[in-house]
């Protein structure tokens, strides 16, 4: 594990030995750090050994201590500011996303941005308005900002919940999934029945299995 900062972002980072061929980024929860994100980045490099892990500390200070991050403003959120906040957050994460996929030589079909909680809501956004940037985006106990008005072409989409969340409603998760399947979306949705708001095992566990055995929507329909 190396600690840098090739951009404006600080950064742990999972290598392999050798040169990659495919990226993570891993996006940690509001009031959290990217260590939150460690135990899934030793799962996925066991899983894909051959892929670059990168988890940056979100940009924004909050009043819990320095080292605890968030990635928008979240100090009086509300349901007229929220997309607009998160909004303003996007275009440094695209950037460092490029910047990560120039760096190693990767494309962007085989870079996967996964989040938690706020995490997954900016990952969300980033499929929004970069479509194919990432050709996957997990999305863990996180919701969208504003719902799609428009499924991505070039990104799958996987959403993954528990039920007992108190901190952001399964219901978000299904009503967006609901409406990504009548814009046509690739996505999954997988809802764990006694997981409340926590980035639990069992989660990760289907999203290695959902990064493993499902084929890309726009692949069959190009076949």
């Amino acid at each position: 594990m190396t600690a840098s900062s090739p951009s404006s972002f600080e950064t742990l980072e999972l290598l392999p030995a050798t040169p990659p061929r495919q990226l993570f980024i891993l996006l940690h929860d509001a009031g959290g750090s990217a260590m939150d994100m460690l135990d899934f980045a030793n799962q996925l490099g066991e899983s894909f050994p051959d892929a670059a892990i990168v988890m940056p500390e979100g940009a924004e200070s909050i009043h819990l201590g320095k080292t605890e991050r968030e990635w928008f403003a979240s100090f009086e959120l509300t349901d007229s500011n929220r997309a607009e906040r998160v909004a303003r957050s996007v275009p440094a994460l695209a950037a460092f996303v490029r910047e990560q996929q120039a760096r190693f030589g990767i494309l962007q079909s085989d870079t996967a941005v996964a989040g938690f909680g706020q995490g997954a809501t900016l990952a969300l956004a980033l499929s929004d308005s970069h479509d194919g940037l990432a050709g996957r985006v997990l999305a863990f106990s996180g919701s969208y900002a504003a719902l799609p008005d428009k499924a991505p072409a070039l990104t799958t989409l996987h959403l993954l919940h528990g039920r007992r969340d108190d901190q952001v409603p399964a219901q978000l998760t299904q009503q967006a999934y609901a409406r990504l399947m009548e814009l046509g979306a690739d996505a999954t949705c997988d809802i764990a029945s006694s997981i409340g708001h926590e980035l639990h095992p069992a989660l990760r566990d289907q999203a290695v299995q959902r990064l493993l055995t499902c084929v890309p929507l726009r692949f069959w329909r190009s076949a």
